[in-house]
């Protein structure tokens, strides 16, 4: 009986490990199309070794109009973006970890609806107010825009993160004279801050990888981010530069994973609950 239920835990552990390896491959494939193409000259639209290693790729999209200034856009207003999303969720998510509301929660259900719709569903009267009030082709009212987008599920998440930190924690600081904004900055977010740097990346990569929303309001070539540069490798009549484009799409993936490199490094571990709880 043992011997038939190790062999079937083994056929099932064999089964799930081909069904990740084949998740994996689906994913490894454009990676190493998008190495492969980036240093070759006539990169074609399939993988391939290329016959000749070279940088002239990079160096045709190293400039200031094509590369460096749409990254530095996207800097800002991702940046920005992830910056308004995780104080504001801190703010709103407190209330709705620690009191007990009347609508608190119908209000998350609410939250949690607003962060499934689509984009596309909005996209029109959010752009009808935007010319009311002249924010089209704007940088801030875009990084505004960008930032109401992630700030639903930034609440859900960062409260999430705030009811695992036990409130006898603040009622001993309430006790030495703190007030709730005083709790919140000196006990709560140092214990969340790993919880905080998670919402912050999901927040900057979401908008990093946003098209439509710079598309649309965004008119002038000059304020738009990389992740509307990479449209300028499309040319008309099915023309594609697909070793510039995979050169571009490698440039356009560095700030992510250098800011996942250093909040893993620097954020990374288990929230340190049980050593507070002890002082």
């Amino acid at each position: 009986m043992i011997g038939v239920t190790l062999a079937r835990r083994r056929s099932v552990s064999v089964l799930v490990h081909l069904v990740l390896a084949v998740v994996a491959l689906a994913f490894a494939a454009p990676l190493l199309w998008l190495v492969t193409a980036s240093f070759d000259a006539d990169a074609p639209l399939s993988a391939r070794i290329p016959g000749a290693l070279t940088l002239d790729n990079f160096a045709q999209v190293l400039s200031w109009e094509t590369s460096v200034r749409p990254l530095w856009n996207g800097l800002l207003m991702c940046g920005g973006a992830a910056l308004l999303s995780v104080v504001s969720a801190v703010l709103c998510a407190y209330p709705l970890s620690r009191y007990r509301l009347r609508f608190g929660r119908p209000f998350l259900y609410l939250v949690l609806f607003a962060s499934g719709l689509p984009m596309t569903a909005v996209m029109v009267p959010v752009y009808s107010m935007f010319v009311q009030v002249e924010l089209v082709d704007s940088m801030v009212g875009t990084t505004l825009f960008l930032a109401a987008t992630s700030l639903p599920i930034a609440i859900w998440m960062t409260k999430n993160f705030m009811d695992g930190v036990p409130i006898s924690l603040e009622e001993a600081a309430w006790v030495d004279g703190a007030s709730a904004m005083q709790a919140l900055r000196g006990v709560v977010l140092p214990l969340i801050l790993p919880g905080v740097g998670v919402v912050a990346i999901f927040t900057f990569i979401n908008a990093w990888g946003n098209f439509f929303v710079p598309f649309v309001l965004l008119l002038d070539p000059a304020k738009q981010p990389a992740s509307v540069g990479v449209f300028a490798f499309f040319g008309q009549g099915g023309l594609i530069a697909y070793g510039q484009l995979a050169a571009y799409s490698i440039l356009y993936t560095t700030p992510v994973i250098a800011l996942y490199l250093v909040v893993s490094r620097y954020l990374g571990g288990a929230f340190n609950l049980a050593g507070a709880i002890k002082s």
